[in-house]
């Protein structure tokens, strides 16, 4: 199946230039089920923010012009004609020589146009001293001058985060319009391979890369759909893959992409439409048997059976598509600096991807170390690795205490 390999970086331009994302449609989604959504318009407020001129501090709202030349020798003395409670429009004027009392967030009263914060200020009953001279609109907070009505607060396309769902609320939306979210059907294949809930036979093991891959669709913007596991069966599977296509926008799938008697995803999704296979593996480490096709606008992302490589090759290839379909924006991997702790050595003509694990050393400096994929196992080197470093394939090896890049897997990383 493996006609020739294709380099890490022809690999990748062959999916981004056959890869052409389409319209999914939008729907409606309540403010607190919208984070972490696209979207799909822009967002144009229908009122001023804040709807009034508001205190910025708690103290007495005055006229600027009774306090000009006030000081610590000579305040301006005004007369409190009453006060202003927060969350009520005031039914009282500040006319000239008077102030009214106010807190924090409370409309200014009419003919007020500054606030005296109460610590430079002494009263004894209804005479206030002020002992500093303002200028107008100073400790106010002006009508829409944090979002003005018309103005576009959002636009099309922004991931909607914590502080976006905050401002939505500020414009009093109970919904906003986002774009769907892309299905991605996801399945392992492999006789050996065994669902979760049972009791484990002897010569299976359970199907670690779904629940991995499916975790990694969702932080990337998709909505996983498991279909299980499906045996080494070539009826069985051309049907798990028929079905996964017809109700999905993408199908990953783990396992049966080597060279084996049984592995038949390549030939198999090769024969389910046009244009068919268009990475038959890829000359990198781990990951090699990769493939790569397109069933119509459908991709399908063949993934190896081990569960670091499967992993690594969901990030590389199949996380870019998905952001891009699910109209985000293609976000690099998070990258930290690190020395490397260890020669990493690289696979002659192969673009290298060593696992590593951070931590810091006696000098705080944060040191890269290679976590083995052999002797430590596969299944642990998901868990102990926070990321990767890169070897390119004219590179013989990094050495000891080298300055490295390290993609994470996570969003930080580092160990004491």
């Amino acid at each position: 199946m493996f006609r020739k390999l294709m380099t890490f970086e022809e690999a990748k331009r062959t999916v981004d230039s056959q890869f052409k994302p389409w319209f999914l449609g939008e729907e409606d989604a309540m403010l607190l089920e919208a984070y972490n959504r696209v979207l799909s318009q822009n967002i144009v407020s229908t009122l001023d923010i804040p709807p009034f001129n508001r205190s910025t501090m708690d103290g007495y709202a005055v006229k600027a012009e009774d306090t000009v030349g006030a000081d610590e020798n000579m305040p301006a003395i005004l007369n409190v004609s009453g006060a202003v409670s927060i969350g009520e429009q005031p039914q009282l004027k500040v006319a000239k020589g008077e102030a009214a009392e106010i807190v924090t967030g409370a409309v200014i009263p009419e003919g007020a146009d500054a606030v005296v914060m109460v610590e430079d200020t002494e009263r004894e009953d209804s005479e206030l001293h002020v002992f500093t001279a303002l200028t107008a609109s100073e400790n106010i907070m002006k009508k829409g001058s944090d979002i003005k009505n018309g103005a576009v607060v959002l636009r099309k396309g922004q991931v909607l985060g914590s502080s976006e769902i905050g401002v939505l609320a500020a414009l009093g939306l109970k919904s906003v319009k986002v774009l769907k979210v892309p299905i991605v059907a996801v399945l392992s294949t492999g006789d050996e391979v065994a669902e979760l809930g049972k009791e484990l036979p002897p010569g299976k093991i359970y199907d670690i890369n779904a629940y991995s891959l499916c975790t990694a669709v969702m932080e990337s913007g998709g909505k996983p759909v498991y279909l299980g596991v499906v045996k080494d069966d070539k009826a069985a599977l051309t049907k798990a893959l028929q079905t996964a296509l017809a109700s999905a926008d993408m199908l990953i799938t783990s396992g049966g992409v080597s060279v084996g008697p049984k592995d038949y995803t390549a030939q198999i999704v090769d024969s389910l439409g046009k244009p068919g296979i268009a990475v038959y593996g890829v000359a990198m480490k781990p990951g090699k048997p990769i493939t790569i096709g397109f069933v119509g606008e459908k991709p399908v992302f063949s993934l190896p059976g081990n569960p670091t490589s499967a992993l690594l090759g969901f990030y590389l290839f199949a996380r870019p598509v998905l952001q891009r379909l699910s109209g985000r924006s293609v976000s690099p991997m998070k990258m930290m600096r690190a020395f490397a702790g260890s020669k990493m050595f690289s696979a002659k003509g192969r673009r290298t991807f060593v696992m590593v694990r951070l931590e810091f050393d006696t000098q705080c400096r944060l040191i890269a170390e290679p976590v083995e994929l052999g002797a430590s196992g596969a299944i642990t080197t998901l868990a102990n690795a926070d990321g990767f470093v890169e070897i390119a394939e004219n590179e013989q090896f990094v050495d000891v205490d080298q300055e490295v890049a390290v993609h994470l897997f996570r969003g930080s990383a580092g160990r004491s």
